[in-house]
């Protein structure tokens, strides 16, 4: 991962390497103040930092956000530029012009979208996000730049799990369950390896925000960025914050917003979400059916007929939950495809023709066994009827060679 030098810094590097003076001091010696170093949207000049913040009337925090981010920038010594990406009725845009920054109206409604609007119109090397409701103090921008201009990481986050909550800054419900559980879900299903994965104060690269190729325009655009991140290898690195009380109205609805956090991780992780419960209960299934069917004894006990039919039962239900893994991963194009044995068998290796072969035979030595199963009884005069776990394993070899058939015809009319 490198680093590639922005055009400001080329500039400024060029002053000092002329002995170029200001004022009758040498440009190493001059600190320019935030307000030089916020840049107009009709500059010439390239920032070397676009920060976005979206909006939805925030006129009690964007001042003091924008004042931040300029100590920011005087800090850093980097030429930047400020986009409020906006759809207030207050007079949030008003005083965010009024101090120089960048105001745009997406054409559209949601969370993810007002930041895919924005983000379009960056034109620095590395981009920041972050709320405007004074919850994050902007001036922590700084050490997660550092990060990801050293190379160190592709995506720089502030940790607020990990660095100090103020009082009344979060719900005890998002601090001690929500936040910490929505963060082991993407941790486990997408490998981002991080302790918040929900802070909203983020610093990235512009090539890594190309890698992501995020789409979501709702409150998930949050877990799709670590998600896609995660998925592709980039390297995500964090760093404490302090999170603040906000000022203002909430606009985040817990539960509803929670849900859809949760909702679009298990959707784009149909390995977790289909393949490996199918597989799981396939396991337990045929296991049960195989002692049921055989009479072993395990531990003294003996299987019947009852522990047969739920086995059947589960096999044929763990079949079904590893075929829709499957399908969701070759129709859906999710962010974490299926990757288990399984699934790799049947969108990989196995063409059409195939598995509607293997199918087919699983199927035929169903209605084969169950045939038998069945002339035994007539020759013996209707007296002797077959095994009734026998009964149960024909009829699940029939069903599963129906559903191996036309899941193979149903995968190659998606694929």
């Amino acid at each position: 991962m490198g680093v590639t030098e922005s055009t400001t810094d080329s500039v400024r590097k060029e002053q000092l390497s002329n002995g170029q003076k200001k004022n009758g001091q040498s440009y190493s010696d001059i600190k320019a103040s935030g307000d030089e170093l916020l840049l107009p949207a009709d500059s010439e000049v390239v920032p070397t930092l676009s920060v976005v913040m979206p909006t939805l009337n925030e006129e009690d925090g964007i001042a003091q956000c924008i004042e931040w981010i300029k100590n920011a920038l005087e800090e850093l010594q980097v030429y930047g530029e400020i986009i409020v990406s906006d759809s207030s009725t207050d007079r949030t845009p008003e005083i965010a012009d009024e101090m120089g920054a960048i105001v745009v109206e997406p054409d559209k409604k949601g969370y993810g979208y007002a930041y895919l609007y924005a983000f379009e119109r960056t034109r620095g090397d590395y981009i920041a996000m972050g709320d405007a409701d004074c919850t994050y103090d902007f001036e922590e921008l700084p050490k997660l730049l550092n990060l990801v201009r050293a190379g160190e990481a592709d995506m720089a986050m502030g940790s607020r799990l990990e660095g100090e909550i103020l009082p009344g800054s979060m719900p005890p419900l998002h601090e001690h369950v929500g936040n910490p559980l929505l963060t082991k879900f993407l941790n486990v299903f997408y490998g981002a390896g991080v302790s918040d994965a929900h802070s909203g104060m983020r610093v990235f690269s512009r090539k890594a925000w190309e890698t992501m190729d995020c789409d979501s325009t709702g409150m998930e655009f949050a877990s799709e960025m670590i998600m896609e991140a995660g998925a592709k290898d980039l390297e995500i690195a964090e760093k404490p914050i302090t999170y603040h009380p906000r000022e203002g109205e909430a606009n985040l609805e817990s539960f509803p917003d929670g849900w859809r956090h949760v909702r679009f991780m298990l959707v784009n992780a149909p390995g977790y979400l289909f393949s490996a419960p199918g597989f799981g209960l396939s396991l337990v299934g045929l296991v049960a059916l195989v002692l049921a069917w055989t009479g072993m004894e395990l531990g003294g006990a003996t299987f019947g007929i009852h522990t047969g039919i739920a086995g059947g039962l589960s096999v044929l239900a763990g079949f079904q939950l590893m075929l829709f893994g499957a399908f969701a991963t070759v129709s859906s194009d999710p962010v974490r495809g299926a990757s288990d044995p399984f699934t790799t068998l049947f969108t990989d290796r196995l063409s059409l023709e195939r598995g509607a072969t293997i199918g087919s035979v699983v199927l035929l030595g169903g209605l084969a066994y169950g045939g038998f199963l069945a002339y035994t009884w007539v020759t013996s005069g209707f007296s002797a009827l077959p095994i009734a776990v026998a009964d149960v394993v024909a009829t699940v070899a029939v069903v599963l060679g129906l559903q191996m058939m036309f899941g193979s015809f149903l995968l190659g009319s998606v694929e």
